[in-house]
């Protein structure tokens, strides 16, 4: 299944009866609220069911930063409960810029489950569009999706110190909180010293789509991406950090990017890591 699927695609797929619909992921979230669940219930893509990230697409936050990797268990519970079938496409969306259902479309690829895409645009593209929207609540048969962990490359505090400094480490996160001007939720300022910064917002057109291939290769290389270099991300959570790692994929870059899951806050937390400050790697 294709990483990416446009507005246009999607709802031909779910409108044709001799073919099995994908599952449809609503994963819309926000730092700062208000709640996914609520504009879930506002309208939703019809048939789509609500995952929420607190809840099913991260564990409990604490030594492992604020959006650790849910228990595998836990994660095929939520995932069956939402109807993921093995082997069964699925088509992940949000309606803000990509990063959340990028990091849906991480975690199934992370269980090995590899059919799934992401819907470009996102919600605000169906709906611009003028698709159907829906108010009921899904109620999805059970899924049986088993979660095998390790489809998709991992790294821990140390493993991303070393790619920082002997391949290119991108770290997702706004230039302010980069560059150490400022630090609103994690509980030091700065970045892991040699990480550049490769702001998630760079991957999106001005229609709220995400870039072209050719243009994201071109940004990415620019950026130190080139053929032959281990690559890996990390933000403040390991959420939007997702989004480089799709992005890298659209781009075509040859080997999936590693993940560092516990990102700035879990790497923050300890003061013996140093942290690096300014537009500099370091």
């Amino acid at each position: 299944m294709r990483t990416m699927i446009t507005t246009t695609d999607l709802a031909a797929l779910l409108g044709a009866a001799a073919f099995p619909p994908p599952v449809v992921l609503d994963v819309r979230w926000r730092l700062a609220g208000p709640p996914g669940a609520d504009s879930y219930r506002e309208g939703h893509l019809p048939g789509a069911v609500y995952v929420d990230l607190d809840q099913a697409l991260a564990g409990e936050p604490g030594e492992g930063g604020r959006h650790p990797l849910p228990a595998p268990g836990d994660l095929q519970r939520h995932l069956r409960a939402a109807g993921v079938r093995a082997g069964h496409p699925v088509v992940v969306y949000d309606d803000a810029d990509g990063s959340v259902a990028a990091r849906a479309w991480w975690l199934l690829r992370w269980a090995g489950h590899t059919e799934v895409s992401v819907l470009d645009g996102g919600y605000a593209a169906w709906v611009t569009e003028g698709h159907p929207v829906s108010t009921d609540a899904a109620e999805p048969a059970e899924g049986d999706i088993v979660v095998e962990p390790g489809g998709m490359p991992v790294l821990d505090a140390d493993q991303a110190a070393r790619l920082a400094r002997r391949g290119v480490l991108f770290d997702a996160r706004a230039r302010p909180r980069y560059a150490g001007e400022t630090e609103p939720v994690d509980p030091r300022a700065g970045h892991i010293p040699g990480a550049v910064n490769a702001p998630f917002t760079g991957h999106l057109g001005e229609d709220g789509r995400w870039l072209p291939p050719g243009e994201l290769a071109e940004r990415f290389a620019g950026l130190g991406a080139t053929a032959g270099k281990a690559v890996g991300a990390y933000c403040g959570s390991g959420v939007t950090a997702s989004s480089v790692v799709l992005a890298l994929e659209v781009a075509g870059h040859p080997e999936p990017a590693a993940l560092y899951t516990g990102s700035w806050s879990h790497w923050s937390r300890d003061p013996a890591r140093p942290a690096a400050t300014g537009d500099r790697p370091g």
